[in-house]
């Protein structure tokens, strides 16, 4: 018997949630060019690729011509206006909190190949090829800001362009950031780092009982990595799988 497509709810948006992002999206009514009519169709599209891990050419046919809703996401990542939505609803965030912390996804082949930007933000670390996507929570655990690089590339190192331009009252990291000079930079701008010491550095004190809330960006990288095209990662173009993250992420924002 013939396996049946999912049903369209379980990888679509909600009314509520289209109400949330359909004003953030060019095409509407007073934007130059064409008014979008489909935009909501087109964003269901992406998104049970995103959710599914299926390939492009695999889209129900319901959600319109595969290499047009391709083209259409592509032009989308290129332009930031995936990264401009996943703003606009990250404004509203806690700003009592901000963890860091990141993962590491595995490339697919076809990730690798070709001469679409697939060299970078790609790098040898245990277990082959990979992407290392680094990540800023709020206090709720909502994604407020994404990194890429290699798989190899330390955590530590991208600790600045995660934090900068956020003002939180307490920074959590896990002892991977544990140094005396992000320390210092966290203080200096008036929040307290609630990083754990590691064995081999200085002891100091730190707030053992908030840094139990950094569980919440760990639950935050689960449930990112429920869309199959987070958990791994089969683009070639950064761009393009950077835009998939912000997809990922806007649900969080508008349950």
């Amino acid at each position: 018997m013939a396996s049946q497509s999912p049903r369209p709810s379980r990888y679509e948006l909600s009314h509520a949630q289209w109400a949330r992002i359909e004003g953030l999206l060019p095409g509407k009514a007073g934007d130059p060019g064409r008014t979008a009519a489909d935009n909501r169709a087109f964003v269901n599209a992406v998104l049970w690729v995103l959710r599914s891990g299926a390939r492009w050419s695999d889209l129900p046919p319901r959600y319109g011509p595969y290499k047009s809703v391709h083209k259409r996401f592509t032009r989308w990542a290129a332009s930031g206006i995936w990264e401009r939505v996943f703003t606009a609803l990250t404004a509203d965030r806690d700003n009592q909190y901000l963890m860091i912390d990141s993962s590491i996804v595995r490339a697919h082949a076809q990730a690798v190949t070709g001469k679409k930007g697939g060299e970078a933000a790609l790098g040898r670390s245990r277990g082959g090829l990979s992407t290392k996507i680094h990540l800023a929570v709020d206090g709720q655990g909502r994604p407020v800001r994404f990194v890429l690089t290699g798989g190899q590339v330390n955590d530590i190192t991208q600790a600045p362009a995660l934090l900068a331009g956020f003002a939180p009252a307490f920074v959590l990291g896990d002892r991977g950031y544990d140094s005396r000079a992000l320390v210092e930079s966290i203080e200096a701008t008036g929040a307290s780092a609630v990083i754990p010491p590691r064995t081999c550095q200085r002891p100091r004190p730190f707030d053992a009982k908030r840094y139990r809330l950094r569980n919440r960006i760990e639950r935050c990288f689960a449930r990112l990595k429920q869309h199959r095209r987070v958990a791994t990662r089969y683009d070639r173009n950064p761009a393009n799988f950077l835009a998939f993250l912000y997809l990922a992420a806007m649900p969080l924002w508008i349950a």
